[in-house]
């Protein structure tokens, strides 16, 4: 049945009743949503754990980026083996490189350097420490990055006498990041004769 025109029906008109019942509804839904809401110092802390993620999630510095301090003559450097990880426990990723001069014949003796991202961005990765310099004469023929551990198994020679073919000296030498720099440890070398 339709209202006749300017007839007020009863339940139509609010009444203050409506509006407290309304008002109380409102200020529970406003209480629960601000109870469901993470505090401040969880919201921080996921932001922080998100810059985290990020700062690992950084790719490893690109070691054919870098200008390494070996000089090869008309002859290009090769990167010949390289492993990553995060060195010095901060989170971030550093690489560690072993380079040598591109030869046909022999092996040229290799330089083994560790590799950070740079400090400006699109800027080249830094060289921050030289493991195994080319002027040692040796030659690397493994590398492995196992947690804050570099090792490196590499070959020389224990005498200028022995024949440049012929590498007579066998050792592993590894490297741990410790009190701000690169602590090095080494297994005895072995030599062509010990081991025959």
């Amino acid at each position: 049945m339709q209202p006749l025109a300017g007839q007020d029906l009863l339940h139509t008109q609010p009444h203050p009743m409506h509006w407290l019942a309304t008002a109380t509804a409102l200020s529970a839904v406003i209480a629960v949503s601000s109870l469901l809401q993470p505090s401040a110092t969880t919201a921080t802390a996921k932001a922080a754990g998100t810059t985290r993620a990020t700062a690992v999630a950084a790719p490893a510095p690109d070691p054919a980026r870098v200008t390494f301090p070996v000089n090869c003559g008309p002859n290009r450097l090769d990167v010949v083996q390289k492993a990553s990880g995060d060195l010095d426990g901060t989170g971030g990723t550093q690489t560690v490189a072993v380079v040598r001069c591109h030869s046909e014949v022999g092996t040229p003796p290799s330089g083994v350097y560790v590799l950070a991202q740079p400090s400006a961005p699109k800027a080249a990765p830094r060289i921050v420490a030289t493991l195994v310099a080319p002027a040692q004469r040796l030659s690397v023929q493994d590398l492995a990055v196992q947690g804050p551990v570099v090792s490196v198994t590499v070959q020389g020679y224990s005498s200028p006498d022995v024949p440049r073919y012929m590498p007579d000296v066998h050792k592993t030498v590894k490297w741990q990041w410790q009190g701000g720099k690169f602590v090095q440890s080494e297994l005895p070398a072995t030599t062509a004769t010990e081991g025959a």
